[in-house]
């Protein structure tokens, strides 16, 4: 998979096959963020202060579970024996970080889908999580979500069926922009192109057999701004 911005595109993007629990999971950012800053592995003890954990097994067992499912590894009777399991078998300071991403909802590069209820995007159980760059977070004014895509409208711009977005939510756009938009009275959604046009907006797809929709400015909703395009590659 390759996952793209507006400008570079990043090699093997997963999908992350087995979730973890919140605990696990702040054990590996407070991992990460003290090799970062120390430039060394933390011990068992650092780790129970920095997560307020009660007992250093209950750590270690939770390390157990990191190690089993190929996040890290460790060094037997090494106080500092913490290793983070990177691509090629690479430790923390040689992997690029990443963020996880939610994966919400469906979103139609073709006809528009009708909108989840309660209109929220964000709200729920993920679908999935996907794995970006934190750079495309620091140019985001709210959490980044995901969505799946279907149809081919956006085929041009190598948005194809099966694809995920990655969006900044925003209720404002550029022309020209790639955007998550709702129609109102038709309560649907689609993933199209923005242009403002006077009173119209027109959402321009990128598929030359398919026409644009056009409606009243007062009728589209942007939900959110495309900053990365996770790529499907066979």
């Amino acid at each position: 998979m390759l996952v793209c911005d507006q400008n570079t595109c990043f090699e093997s993007v997963t999908m992350q096959p087995k979730k973890l629990s919140a605990r696990q999971e702040r054990i590996l950012e407070v991992i990460r963020e003290f090799m970062r800053e120390n430039g060394l592995p933390p011990t068992v003890r650092d780790i129970q202060r920095a997560c307020r954990i009660s007992s250093t097994s209950v750590v270690d067992y939770n390390l157990r579970i990191l190690q089993r499912e190929g996040y890290l590894g460790r060094k037997p009777d090494v106080a500092r024996g913490i290793e983070l399991a990177g691509a090629g078998g690479l430790g923390v300071s040689d992997e690029p970080p990443v963020l996880r991403v939610p994966v919400v909802a469906y979103i139609a590069a073709g006809e528009p889908l009708p909108v989840l209820e309660d209109g929220g995007w964000t709200s729920g159980e993920p679908m999935d999580t996907v794995e970006v760059p934190p750079e495309m977070q620091k140019k985001s004014a709210g959490p980044l979500y995901a969505l799946r895509v279907r149809g081919t409208s956006m085929i041009d711009a190598l948005v194809d069926d099966g694809d995920v977005v990655v969006v900044e939510p925003t209720r404002a756009a550029s022309n020209g922009e790639m955007v998550v938009a709702r129609l109102r009275m038709e309560n649907e959604t689609t993933l199209k192109r923005l242009y403002h046009e006077g009173q119209r907006v027109r959402l321009q797809p990128a598929n030359s057999t398919m026409e644009p929709i056009i409606s009243a400015a007062d009728n589209v909703e942007v939900q959110g701004r495309v900053v990365g395009i996770i790529r499907m590659i066979p």
